[in-house]
């Protein structure tokens, strides 16, 4: 079966795997990531095509210590800081890569850059420690796509590319890694994520300048930050009061007089909640058959800032990607 629990023989055998080449789906504690050695150009590149992702947009290396993930880029206070104060956790870095590094270049998508990051799930740390080599992750989906928070997501979208899938469940998350560039002087954030700005300001002191989304054409040194993407079949349309004809309609709170939604994010109107929901109530709305889904409104504070961004870029012009 090409789903498999999580224990001591499954996680040796997804190690095995990875060492020699192959694609692992493992659960993280944001969504499932597609698995590749850092190291092995070749599995890099099986990703790409199997995720039919552009190569000009780099992947995020995971490691199992932050001290291997500061040690494989150029450190700075910043990402010391940051590191110390938020891994193992949702959020990745970006720094300068060394010119020396031991991570394939197209996992930088030819970039100078170099995304790290190292997660709090036990599986995921259990899994990195035995492989003891950097692993490449993107989410477990086609590219430009709706994210998978289960395993059967995955297995939905990619299972024929995959060698393995490990299943942990629904991801905690469900919303993809915060992520920081920590090159310049004044960090930048570049995709919002579970960790928001508020907390790193509160707990590090870190005021982060905020990046646009960029255009198709345009050159990431992150992975998320491409305009249209999370896309489902269906057209997205944002902050809707009201529900039209052949839309599946997602709310977010108490369901106002005379609109009554399809599928609710959080009826409590808890943004950790509604992150947590937003991918598998997409894949559910999606899976309908639907021509268009609207979202009722969402607050922009604190996770309402990542959800935002999500469903945004869901609802983006899009290539044809499906």
């Amino acid at each position: 079966m090409l789903i498999h629990a999580i224990n001591n023989k499954n996680l040796q055998q997804a190690a095995d795997c990875l060492q020699a080449g192959g694609l692992v789906a493992f659960p993280t504690e944001t969504v499932y990531g597609l698995g590749a050695v850092a190291t092995n150009a070749s599995a890099v590149a099986r990703i790409f095509s199997a995720k039919q992702r552009p190569q000009f947009n780099p992947l995020i290396s995971h490691f199992s210590s932050a001290e291997a993930a500061l040690a494989a880029g150029h450190r700075n206070n910043a990402a010391t800081r940051l590191a110390k104060a938020f891994w193992p956790g949702a959020l990745t870095l970006i720094l300068q890569r060394p010119q020396n590094s031991l991570i394939t270049s197209l996992a930088s998508a030819g970039t100078d850059t170099l995304a790290i990051r190292v997660p709090s799930h036990p599986a995921a740390l259990d899994l990195l420690e035995r492989v003891k080599i950097p692993v490449v992750a993107p989410s477990a989906n086609p590219s430009g796509g709706i994210s998978p928070s289960t395993a059967a997501h995955v297995a939905n979208g990619l299972g024929e590319a995959c060698d393995m899938i490990l299943d942990g469940g629904p991801c905690e998350s469900g919303i993809e890694s915060t992520v920081i560039d920590c090159r310049p002087e004044l960090p930048v954030l570049l995709r919002p994520g579970p960790l928001t700005p508020e907390q790193i300001r509160y707990q590090v002191g870190i005021e982060l300048q905020i990046s646009k989304p960029l255009h198709q054409a345009s050159q990431p040194v992150s992975p998320g930050q491409i305009e249209s993407h999370y896309a489902p079949r269906a057209t997205v349309r944002l902050n809707a009061e009201d529900k039209r004809q052949d839309e599946v309609y997602i709310g977010f709170g108490p369901s106002r007089i005379g609109l009554i939604p399809d599928f609710n994010l959080s009826e409590q109107a808890d943004l950790i909640e509604a992150a947590a929901n937003l991918f598998a109530v997409l894949h559910e709305a999606d899976a309908l058959g639907t021509p268009a889904i609207a979202f009722g409104p969402i607050p922009m504070a604190g996770l309402g800032l990542a959800i935002n961004d999500r469903i945004s870029r869901a609802a983006a012009p899009r290539p044809s990607l499906h």
